[in-house]
């Protein structure tokens, strides 16, 4: 039987938590399954993320534990040097 969600009646907003997150595997060409709201960086470096129109921008020196609140397609494994990332 699932728990219990009390907040099951409350709307959902951008600004409230996430409901989907996922792990990150940074890829030249392979788009995530959906598209990332923002990205939590577990271990802080450079993240290379794509943008929906297929432009990549490199975010340097991110701290770890850092929420980057982009939406984006994809992480690029070239040029990200941060690890354990999450995407909601």
């Amino acid at each position: 039987m699932p728990p219990n969600d009390r907040f099951a009646t409350y709307a959902k907003t951008l600004t409230g938590p996430s409901e989907t997150y996922f792990a990150i595997t940074p890829h030249d060409t392979n788009d995530f399954a959906e598209v990332a709201n923002s990205i939590r960086v577990g271990t802080g470096g450079d993240v290379a993320a794509v943008r929906l129109d297929g432009t990549a921008v490199t975010f340097k020196n991110v701290a770890a534990g850092e929420m980057l609140p982009i939406r984006a397609r994809r992480v690029n494994l070239t040029g990200t040097t941060a690890t354990d990332l999450v995407g909601l």
